[in-house]
This record gives structure tokens, sequence and C-alpha cells, in this order.
């Protein structure tokens, strides 16, 4: 028989189970003390693993964490460690989840991370949830400090250099970052900012080695990740999954037109092309997997977002102070049934005029989606060209915070 995402069975790694947060004890039982042994030969262990980040980007762990090392030895400045639990992306809700029921193996992670670079303090910065954070930190007695840093509520502000800055003291703003935050961070000590996902599992790797963590996803992608998991008439879920796990096993595709993978920095594509895909960590950005139903519109949703990056910009360069604005300002266009003009083709040189030339990576964040836009809803498009909508109902999907 076939499975559907109905019945899949995800077993969990990283969440406590019960739905319950896990006191310090509770979670040592679960899991066992974590070992301070050999930093060179943790570093080996994460090596072999093959963890990458879950933030976003999907970069090798351990190239981060020699590069931090290397950093502090070579300018003789104690490496700092950052946890990046801040999740601005509004339809992501896997790092305040994590954070929830299991923040001490966030905390374990941070202490593998700082035993393996040499860090000296740590930070953990979110946007909500300190209090219970500082209780779970009161119960533990750990050779590195951590200190929980909340942090202004922007889409950007956990991006790596914003967040750098923040921590020392300045304002939550991306930077032209060069040396890079792993070279020059947090009061110009070199530091390793990390999404707590990959830290949580970090302190699993430290404990277990990397062929346990290999025993899940595939011998090109292993281990597991998070998934924050809309779909119409349900509540909002976030499961873990093994990489190269069927799509549909996450999400009903039929009846659906289109999948967004990745959140507001991802893509949408075709739910046919989903329906032969696997979970893979090219394209999972944020870890966001949102179904869209035939009667929705995928223009009308994308330029709500638009919508919302433009204004979330930091505007201190020029894509994101005029680029994106009149590129949200343009879709709007699209998204309203009637004659369009030249707005598609403007959009798609505009997009290539932004792409690459801010001083982070928010523009071209946005343009992935506009250009997955202009293909996967080109059926769309036309019709509204022509003064139709198939969609019949307005209801969003994807939350904007500004309209929840």
């Amino acid at each position: 028989m076939t499975s559907t995402f109905e019945d899949v069975h995800l077993s969990p790694r990283l969440l406590a189970p019960g739905g319950a947060p896990a006191g310090l004890a509770s979670h040592e039982q679960r899991y066992g003390p974590l070992p301070y042994g050999d930093p060179d030969a943790l570093l080996r262990t994460v090596a072999a693993s093959g963890l990458t980040g879950r933030g976003g980007a999907a970069f090798p762990v351990h190239r981060k964490l020699v590069s931090v090392a290397a950093a502090g030895r070579r300018g003789g400045r104690t490496p700092v460690v950052v946890a990046n639990g801040c999740e601005g992306e509004p339809a992501c809700r896997k790092d305040r989840t994590l954070l929830r029921l299991s923040p001490h193996l966030v905390l374990d992670g941070i202490q593998a991370a700082a035993a393996a670079t040499g860090a000296g303090e740590a930070h953990l910065a979110v946007k909500d949830g300190a209090s219970y954070l500082e209780s779970a930190l009161a119960e533990r007695r750990d050779p590195v400090p951590v200190r929980v840093v909340r942090v202004p509520e922007s889409f950007l502000s956990g991006q790596s250099s914003a967040l750098a800055r923040y921590v020392s003291g300045d304002t939550a703003l991306p930077a032209f970052q060069r040396p890079s935050v792993r070279e020059r961070g947090v009061n110009r000590a070199p530091t390793l900012v990390q999404n707590v996902e990959t830290l949580a599992h970090l302190g699993l790797i430290a404990r277990y080695g990397a062929d346990w963590f290999r025993s899940a996803g595939t011998p090109a992608q292993p281990g597991s990740a998070l998934c924050t998991v809309h779909v119409p008439g349900r509540e909002v879920r976030v499961v873990e999954a093994p990489f190269g796990l069927p799509l549909g096993r996450l999400l009903p595709l039929d009846g659906m037109t289109a999948v967004l993978l990745g959140g507001y920095h991802g893509t949408w594509i075709p739910a046919a092309a989903a329906a032969r895909l696997g979970l893979d960590a090219a394209t999972m950005g944020a870890g966001v997997l949102a179904a869209l139903p035939a009667d929705r519109c995928g223009l009308a949703e994308t330029a709500r977002v638009l919508r919302y990056l433009a204004l979330q910009s930091a505007g201190q360069c020029g894509p994101c102070l005029n680029g994106l604005p009149r590129i949200s300002a343009a879709f709007r266009t699209l998204a309203a049934p009637g004659p369009q003009g030249t707005v598609r083709e403007d959009i798609a040189r505009w997009a290539g005029l932004v792409e690459g030339r801010g001083a982070c990576h928010h523009p071209d964040g946005t343009v992935r989606l506009v250009r997955s836009v202009l293909t996967t809803f080109a059926t769309e498009l036309d019709a509204h060209a022509r003064g139709l909508c198939t969609a019949t109902d307005s209801t969003p999907l994807l939350p904007v915070p500004e309209e929840d």
C-alpha cells in the first residue's frame, strides 16, 4: 500500500516526545551526558557526518568550525559562538518549536561548538522565549558561559552580520562583510553564527558519532531536518523528516497547484513536479513547505509576501531601497486581473539588476521567489492578463505579520 502524508512515520531525533518541554533531568535520561573530548576528534566526526547548516544555506558545518578555530589561532583572538534562534521567516516555526521542546539539546550543541572552535563565550539569540531559556541555563553548569540575547522583530535581524553587530551592541542591520564574521564578528573576534537546529544536531553527533547521524537521510544528504508544514484547513505543524523522503509523504499534493519550498526566499514549483521530488537540502531553505490548493491564487499570495519583503529590507543599499519596492509594486499589477503591459518584462529586468548587489542576500532570495512565480504560474499570469482569475477563495495561506 502506498503511504500518504497522513500515515508517514517520522522518528524524532530532536524534539522531546509528548509535546512537553524537556528539563535537564529528562533530557540527560533520554540522550545521556554530553562528552567533552578532543576538539580535533570532534571536528573529524563532524566532517565524517556530513552535517550541513539548517538555517537556509546548507553550508558544511565542519568547514565553518575549522574556519573559526583557525581564525582564532591566526589572530590571537578567542572565538565567539552565536546560536541563531531568531527565525525571521514568518512561515517558519521549527526553531521556536525546537527551543521550546528541547532547549538543552541546543545548549549542548552550543557547548560542543565552543569546544570545537576554542570559543570563550557564547550567545543564544532569540526574538522571544528568553525567560524559559534563561531558566534552562540556570539548571546547567557549562564550561562556556551562554548569554540569551533578545533581538528586534525583523526579517533581517537574524542575518549573520546583522546578528554579530547586534550582539556587539550595534544595530541589527546587515553589513558588507569583508572579512566575514568567521574572521571578524562579535567585538571583532572570530565568530561562529550557527542556526539552533544545526547546533542540536551537533549535540547528538558529539554523543553518537557520524555513522549514527548517517543512518537517516541519503548518502549525499545524510540526517534529518525539521520542517514547518502549511496545508490549507489544517493547523501548521512542525515535523522531523529524513532527507530524501518524498514530498508527497509530507504534503497532500492531490488537488494542489503548487508547492512553496523553502519559505519567502524559496521557490514555487508545480505540484506535479513536487510529487517527483524528495526532501532536499538544496531547496528546503528555512524548512518551510506549503501546499497551494487550486482554489487559491499563487500570484495574490506572492504579492502579499513581496510587499512584506520590500518593507522588511534594511533600506541601506540600492537593491533593497529602490529595487525591491519597485518589484513589489509591479507585482501587485500582475496579481490583479487586467492589462499588464510590459510589467512582466520589467520585473524580469529589475530582478537581474538587484541580484548580487546587496549588502546581504535579501535581494537575491526575493528574486529567487519572483523568478519561480514567473514560470510556475505562467498560465495564471496569462489568465490575469485577459482579466480572469481561477481562484475562488481569497483566504490567505501564507502568514504575513502586518496582516495577522
